[in-house]
This record gives C-alpha cells, sequence and structure tokens, in this order.
C-alpha cells in the first residue's frame, strides 16, 4: 500500500489557490468510477481518538495495514477542516492499489511550520494545473477543481478525476442512505471487484458475488464497533442478496440450538421455500431448477452450525409432524443420546445441492430431531454435542455475551452470521493477507446480518468485548479514555437530553472540551479560547426539551449545542477577565435562566439569550468576590448569596440585601451551603459558621487548618482537615497524604461521601455512617463523579486515570 503521508503537503498547495467555483460541486464527484473501498470521515478528530481508544482495532496493529492506515489517520487528524474528508482506493491494471482523496477548499486548512523534506513541481494535467508533489520519497498529485481539493496516487486518477463528466447515480443514492453525523462511514463498490475478499466463514461465498453496493455507517468506541447500513444490488446483477427478493425475513432462533462450544453459525430465513429456491437457482444459473424435496416444504430457517472442522445443518420447522412425515424413510435409529434418538441419513448431499453457496462441503451422514430443529451432522459426536449442551441449557442463546450482541441486531434477518474469536482471525487474515498473532479471545461473538426489504437489504453487525459479569459489591473498571493531551481538569457528568442516560465531558491543556459518550464513543470535540471555570452547567435555552451545555472561561461565557457548535448569540467575549465559574439559576424551574458573570468584585447578570438583565441592583462588592455567586432557597424563599473575604452578601433575587449578618467575619473561599436551614460555611481560621435568616451567627471552632474543606446536605455535614475526615459527628484518620475536595453524593436516598489520594492515588468511598464502601479504595487521580448513568441499576464514577486518560468505573 502505498503511503499516504505525503497527503498533507497537498494542502497547504490550496490555501494560496484562487478560485472560481462551481458553488454545486461536491467531494463526491470526483469520486473515481472505479474506486471498490470509499471511506467518508465526517469527523477526523472523533475518529482518530475513537480508533487509538478500541480494543479491537488495536489488536490489529501489528499488521502492515494497520500501521499504513495509522500512519494516514495521523495525517488527516492535521487537517484543519470541520468539512467530510473521502478517501476512495482502487486497484489498477498491475493489481497495485492506488487511491484519491477530495474535501472542501477552505482557508488555512493545514499548519505548515511542521512539514520539511518536501518538494513542488508544477503541471499541466489535462489543461489543468497541477501540483506534483514529493514527499518522503513518495508521490502525490494534487489539484482544484469547483472549490474541491483533489489529491492522488497517479497522475492517470486524477485526470480521469477532473475530466469526469457523469455521475454515478446508483452510487450517490447508496452515499445518500448514510447518516453524516458519525465519525465514519464506508461504501464498498462489488461491481468492479472487491478489494474485500469476503465477509463470510466460507470459501465460496466471496465478497464480489454478493451485492453491488454496500455502505454503512460504524460507530466506533473503547470495546465496540457497531455497522448499520444497506446492501443493494440490480436486478440484472446476479449477486447473492437477491435470492431473498419477494421472501420475508423470519425469526433467526439457531442459537437456541448451537452450543456454545461451536465456532458459530450461518442462519438464513425465508417464509416460502419454493421462492427462495427459484431465486436461489437464478443465482446458480440453473436452466431447469433441482426438483423440489418435500423435506423443506415447513422451512422457514436453515443453518450451518461451524464445529471446528466439520459443520452441522439444521432445519427449523414450523410444521415439525409434517417434517418428520417427510423423513419417514430415514427413520433408522442407530443409537440413542440422553433419550433422542440419532438416525442414518441416506442423502448427504441434498443440503449442497439445494442450498449451495449458502451451505458447501457439509457431510450430513447423521440427524436428530429437538423439538423444532432437525440437525444433520457428519458423525453422532457432533449431534451429541448439540443434545447435551442443549439439555444443559449451555447454548449460545444461553450466554450473556450472545445476548449482549444480539441486542444490536433485529430479531428477523434474511443472513445471519455469528462467529467466535477464532472465525473473526481467519477472517481478518484472509481480508488483510496477514497473520495475526492476536486471536481476539476477549470477543467471544461477533455478528453481522442482513434484513431484505424490497430491492436492498438493512445491515447491521458488531463486534464488542465480552464484559465478565462481575461479582455483588465488585468495583469494576469499564472503560479506559485516551485523549490526544494531558487533561487540565475533572471529567464531570452532563445529561444526554434525548436518552436520559449521562455523558462525559472533559477538557485537555489544549484547551479541547470534548463530549464522550457512556460507552466511551468521542462524540465531539471543541477548540476553546481557554480554560473551563469550574462546573460545566446545562440548560434548556430554548425550553423545547434539548440540554445545552453553559459554562465561563477566562474571557467567554459559551453555550453549546447537542452537536457541539456555538448557539446563536454566543460566545459571549469580556475584556475583563472572568474570575469565578459561571452560576446558573432557574429560581423557579420555569427556565427563565440567569447567568452570573463574576468579575473581581463586579457581578454581570445575562438571561439565556446572552442579553443583559436589568433590575438587578448589586453590582459591586467592596471586596474581589471569593466564590461563585450562589442560590439557596430555604422553604418558599430565595437566596442569592456573593461572598468575599470580608462580607456575606446575601440577597433577594433583585440584588437587595435579603439578610444582614449580624457579625463581622473573615470568610474563607469554600461554598456556603443549606445545612439546617442556615447558610454554612467557614472562615479563613478554620471555624465552622452558621447564619440563621435572621442574620444571627453561630460559631463551631474546630480547628480546621487553611486547606481545609466542608461539604453538606441539608441535614449532614462533612469536613475535612488534612487526613482528618469528619462525617457528621464520626472522625476518619486517613493516611497522611494529598487529599482532593471532599465530596458528598446523594444517591436514591443513600449518601455517598469521597475523597481521592492524588499521592497514593487511591480514591476513598465512604458512606454516611464513615463506614467504608466494600472493595475500595480504586485506582485513580481526582475527585470522582458518582451518578446512575445508564439503564441500569449499578452506580458508575469517573475519575482521571494517567494523565491523557479517563477511567469509567462500575460499583455492582
Amino acid at each position: 500500500m502505498k503511503n499516504l503521508s505525503f497527503t498533507i503537503v497537498f494542502f497547504i498547495l490550496l490555501v494560496s489557490c484562487n478560485t472560481n467555483s462551481n458553488k454545486n460541486a461536491s467531494e463526491y464527484d470526483f469520486i473515481p468510477e472505479e474506486a471498490s473501498i470509499i471511506v467518508i470521515i465526517n469527523d477526523t478528530e472523533s475518529l482518530e481518538t475513537n480508533l487509538k481508544n478500541n480494543g479491537f482495532i488495536n489488536g490489529l496493529s501489528k499488521s502492515s495495514m494497520y500501521k499504513n492506515a495509522s500512519k494516514k489517520l495521523n495525517h488527516l487528524a492535521l487537517i484543519n477542516t470541520e468539512h467530510l474528508i473521502i478517501i476512495s482506493f482502487l486497484n489498477d491494471k498491475n493489481d497495485s492499489l492506488q487511491f484519491t482523496i477530495t474535501t472542501k477548499q477552505v482557508p488555512n486548512i493545514f499548519e505548515t511550520d511542521s512539514l520539511s523534506n518536501h518538494k513542488i513541481e508544477t503541471l499541466q494535467i489535462a489543461n489543468t494545473t497541477a501540483k506534483k508533489i514529493t514527499f518522503n520519497n513518495q508521490v502525490l498529485y494534487t489539484t482544484f477543481k469547483d472549490s474541491i481539493a483533489i489529491g492522488s496516487s497517479s497522475k492517470k486518477l486524477l485526470e480521469a478525476a477532473i475530466t469526469k463528466k457523469t455521475k454515478n447515480e446508483t452510487r450517490l443514492k447508496v452515499i445518500n442512505t448514510l447518516d453524516n453525523s458519525k465519525s465514519v462511514s464506508v461504501v464498498l463498490n462489488d461491481t468492479n471487484g472487491s478489494l474485500v475478499r469476503s465477509i463470510f466463514n466460507s470459501e465460496v461465498l466471496q465478497f464480489k458475488d454478493f451485492s453491488d453496493y454496500t455502505s454503512f455507517d460504524a460507530v466506533i468506541s473503547q470495546d465496540e464497533i457497531l455497522f448499520n447500513g444497506i446492501t443493494k444490488a440490480a436486478d440484472s446483477s446476479k449477486k447473492l442478496i437477491n435470492i431473498f427478493k419477494n421472501t420475508i425475513p423470519q425469526v433467526n432462533e439457531l442459537a437456541k440450538i448451537a452450543p456454545n462450544n461451536c465456532d458459530g453459525f450461518l442462519s438464513f430465513t425465508f417464509n416460502n421455500f419454493k421462492t427462495f429456491k427459484t431465486n436461489l437457482d437464478t443465482f446458480n444459473k440453473k436452466q431447469d431448477s433441482t426438483t423440489l424435496t418435500p423435506l423443506f416444504d415447513n422451512i422457514i430457517e436453515v443453518g450451518t452450525i461451524y464445529l471446528g472442522e466439520n459443520q452441522a445443518v439444521v432445519l427449523n420447522s414450523i410444521d415439525v409432524i409434517s417434517t418428520k412425515e417427510n423423513l419417514l424413510s430415514e427413520q433408522n435409529i442407530i443409537e440413542t443420546y440422553r433419550q433422542v434418538p440419532i438416525h442414518d441419513f441416506s442423502k448427504p448431499e441434498v443440503f449442497n445441492n439445494v442450498f449451495y453457496p449458502l451451505i458447501n462441503n457439509s457431510e450430513t451422514n447423521y440427524y436428530c430431531t429437538i423439538d423444532q430443529f432437525f440437525i444433520f451432522a457428519k458423525n453422532t459426536e457432533a449431534l451429541e454435542n448439540i443434545i447435551a449442551n442443549y439439555q444443559n441449557k449451555t447454548t449460545l442463546s444461553d450466554r450473556e455475551y450472545y445476548t449482549n450482541i444480539t441486542n444490536n441486531l433485529s430479531t428477523e434477518s434474511s443472513i445471519l452470521q455469528v462467529i467466535n474469536n477464532n472465525k473473526l482471525k481467519d477472517l481478518i487474515d484472509l481480508n488483510l493477507d496477514v497473520s495475526l498473532n492476536n486471536n481476539f479471545e476477549d470477543y467471544k461473538v461477533s455478528a453481522l446480518q442482513f434484513v431484505y426489504d424490497s430491492h436492498y437489504a438493512h445491515l447491521h453487525g458488531a463486534i464488542k468485548k465480552n464484559k465478565i459479569k462481575a461479582e455483588a459489591n465488585a468495583v469494576t473498571e469499564l472503560l479506559n479514555i485516551k485523549l490526544d493531551a494531558d487533561l487540565l481538569n475533572n471529567p464531570q457528568f452532563v445529561t444526554n437530553h434525548r436518552t436520559k442516560q449521562k455523558e462525559i465531558v472533559i477538557q485537555d491543556i489544549n484547551n479541547k472540551l470534548y463530549l464522550i459518550s457512556n460507552n466511551g464513543n468521542i462524540i465531539w470535540k471543541k477548540q476553546l479560547d481557554g480554560p473551563v471555570l469550574g462546573k460545566i452547567e446545562q440548560i434548556d435555552s430554548y425550553k423545547n426539551g434539548r440540554l445545552q451545555l453553559v459554562f465561563a472561561t477566562p474571557n467567554s461565557v459559551y453555550l453549546l449545542d447537542r452537536t457541539g457548535k456555538d448557539v446563536s448569540g454566543y460566545p459571549l467575549k469580556f475584556n475583563d477577565k472572568i474570575t469565578q465559574p459561571l452560576s446558573v439559576f432557574d429560581y423557579d424551574k420555569n427556565k427563565n435562566y440567569r447567568l452570573f458573570v463574576t468579575q473581581g468584585p463586579s457581578v454581570l447578570l445575562y438571561n439565556a439569550q446572552g442579553k443583559t438583565v436589568k433590575g438587578f441592583q448589586f453590582k459591586l462588592a467592596k471586596n474581589t468576590i471569593n466564590h461563585q455567586p450562589q442560590h439557596i432557597r430555604i422553604g418558599n424563599k430565595d437566596y442569592i448569596l456573593i461572598k468575599t473575604d470580608k462580607t456575606l452578601h446575601i440577597l433577594n433575587r433583585r440584588g437587595q440585601t435579603r439578610v444582614k449578618v449580624l457579625k463581622d467575619l473573615e470568610f474563607s473561599n469554600k461554598a456556603v451551603f443549606n445545612y439546617n436551614n442556615t447558610f454554612t460555611t467557614t472562615t479563613r481560621d478554620g471555624k465552622i459558621v452558621s447564619i440563621d435568616q435572621k442574620g444571627n451567627v453561630t460559631t463551631k471552632p474546630v480547628d480546621l487548618t487553611k486547606n481545609h474543606h466542608i461539604t453538606t446536605t441539608t441535614k449532614t455535614l462533612v469536613s475535612q482537615n488534612e487526613n482528618i475526615l469528619n462525617i457528621k459527628s464520626k472522625r476518619l484518620e486517613l493516611d497522611l497524604g494529598n487529599y482532593s475536595p471532599v465530596k458528598i453524593f446523594y444517591i436514591k436516598d443513600k449518601i455517598y461521601v469521597s475523597v481521592t489520594d492524588l499521592q497514593a492515588q487511591k480514591v476513598l468511598l465512604f458512606d454516611s455512617q464513615a463506614k467504608p464502601i466494600e472493595n475500595f479504595p480504586v485506582y485513580g487521580n481526582s475527585a470522582i463523579e458518582l451518578d446512575n448513568i445508564d439503564k441500569d441499576d449499578s452506580l458508575k464514577f469517573i475519575t482521571k486515570g494517567d494523565t491523557n486518560s479517563i477511567l469509567l468505573y462500575e460499583i455492582n
């Protein structure tokens, strides 16, 4: 495979070019007609990060294909564009792999500082000025046309692209089915001979004979790769997928009979065998259809179970009595195993003859019947294995890993292939022409299915890591997500308004903000102008149930929508520095938000649309505000709290004094809490102070040091003083260390208290009685966020791992 590392140089050239662009031109217009594989990258950054974190893809890291692809992706990540990038691959007449790259031309598409050792020559190709770029002893031909940047590994291929007169309408229709919100999509063109050899566990089921076009979106996360798309073949192309035309997919039930120690199975279904057989004969170019055997009259599913070097053929009958009657001539019992009779079978060639190429080289000398399944095999040992596993309830359908992977599939499909890790490795070796050392033992089963519809078939696939079910009370590391750079702040959860589940936001030291799904998939990245101050909040600014992220950096207030885009009117820009995290209040829970921006001693007030709110009378404190403004409701009264080192201002909604503190105090920079209906905080000299709604002050001397922390619920107070932790009246003396600020989590009527020893890299978790939660501490490098983030009942928490990674744990 030619090296694409010099591809980046091509983009430098285009920045300086002037164009007379055709506004209607598309990146798809310049895809070579002969392209066999088309990779459409909608989000280069997210794709790169997800590939880096995916365990399965990392298992391919020793192959030459992976190394070349990784190098290509690294260079693509340097491209400064939000537009999609299309890479098209094909074999030329010399069977050498060539490629073309297209993307929209934009200013400053690439940073040129890192480029070296390259040579650029100008030449004419089809009356168009082009460049021949030599970089690291590789050649790339580049030009632009109609605002589209084009690069190719060969001069001839570039010429064909820019002189192309017609559009491939069929291919465009297939491309239009893709989801551009996914980071990467793939189109496979089988009409010219595919670079993909096979997707099935069969030498005769070659991909070039399967369909004309196959397209799918790929969702890549840490432990899984999911595929969803379509495949389509013209009636005239005589492709295998068309054998299911005019049939209705049925429920695939082969897993109920496939033993868990098998290598997998291939299941195909139909509602009418005669229609299916006619289509299959057409595909096989049989002039006269094979005489139909009555054996298949009531069969809706046929399949092959892979058993090492052997196979078992399974028929799933909707009329067991009739199917048994059609086997009356095959009733010679040669043995009985666990009360199941095993019969001779005198027509071992029938399945190859009727179902080729879906069934091939099957030797079926014996058969047995289990419920509605008729199982045929080469030897009795294979049938005994199937019988034993069925009776012991150790079939694939009884296994959690199989259930887990079928959650991403349709119940009914025309073709369903399920294979174990060894067969998966065989397929990879075949298609990459390598022999990998990795056997992918963590990937118990992988699945691929096609569901035939009118004139096309839906495609669904999954490659998933098997997660071993943890014991009760175990703490399990679910994800280790690596980012592009070291982490700047602590990870936190935010809510996905569509799924009601939690996702993760985090910022790296390059001020890049990430939104990450709870299965580890990088959803988007956003470059910010500075570090996020404090916690990121969420608001529904349009009052339509859709949540946005809102937060401040030292010079801006951002409001980002679900896709990471700036909401209209944002970001708000400030000349003077913002000195505290953004405070967001929704007094009456009616989505009339108030955004408090703090600048030194000043407070600015905005609504959700970024407009200044008038009428708030508090503008300026006498001293610098040492904590972000807070809102506390006690009873039916709202209190706005603005604190300096010298004064605690307790205000009403209009910014007028509601409570005057009746004692002079020097306050710490810690938060104020609603504890037992009082405003509770600490002083600089380490006292806990509580102020009632009349301004009376109660002081509790607890001898906290300067670096103390407190946190409360309305009834529980926790203080932290170096390695001393007080939970209510309970005192814990922790190991000497450097601890993160203590945090309280109140979840399902239970209180959890957490601190992290940053020196020893240990996360500690206690209950409200100061008792350690079982199986803690665990490894971690920051304070945690604890919540119920998905559909199950287990709590999850996030923390920093290594300097550039996030850890997600589950408490079972």
